[in-house]
């Protein structure tokens, strides 16, 4: 097991407010209400398009500037490097069953803990089966790796 890496004392402070930033959006946008994602899923709303949009394009931006003007991550001190993960079976089947998921309760995970600051506690059965689904799926995995010699880890 390695040591847990040296990280700035600010490292946490920032992925708290981080965060709070991020929940905020989501409930300020209106993004953290199933409704309006359930809408946006039948081509009824198309927000979620100019939310996710205007998130990505300041995420893009932050990282070229960043990588191009830093060569390490102020908070962790490690290089920047990208990880590249293979398209494969278990990407298409995992993000199928994502999908359908989302579909179903109209939420995905970071809005669905965004969805509680808005007041919508009924939100907690779709944490809930997230949990739930994580942990099968992890006891599934842990399965098969130890039963398969041959069997790999996907990161």
């Amino acid at each position: 097991m390695s040591a847990k890496p040296d990280r700035h004392p600010l490292f946490m402070p920032l992925i708290l407010v981080g965060g709070l930033i991020f929940g905020f959006g989501l409930g300020y946008s209106h993004m953290a209400r199933p409704e309006v994602v359930l809408n946006f899923l039948q081509f009824e709303d198309f927000g979620l398009i100019f939310v996710m949009g205007g998130a990505a394009v300041v995420t893009g931006t932050v990282f070229a500037v960043a990588t191009g003007v830093l060569d390490r991550a102020p908070l962790t001190g490690r290089p920047y490097t990208r990880r590249l993960k293979s398209f494969d079976r278990n990407v298409l089947i995992g993000g199928s069953i994502f999908g359908v998921g989302w579909g179903i309760s109209g939420i995905c995970p970071g809005a669905a803990y965004a969805s509680l600051g808005v007041g919508n506690y009924p939100i907690l059965f779709a944490l809930a089966g997230m949990f739930l689904g994580a942990y099968a799926q992890g006891y599934y995995r842990a399965r098969t790796t130890d039963d398969s010699p041959t069997a790999q880890s996907a990161d």
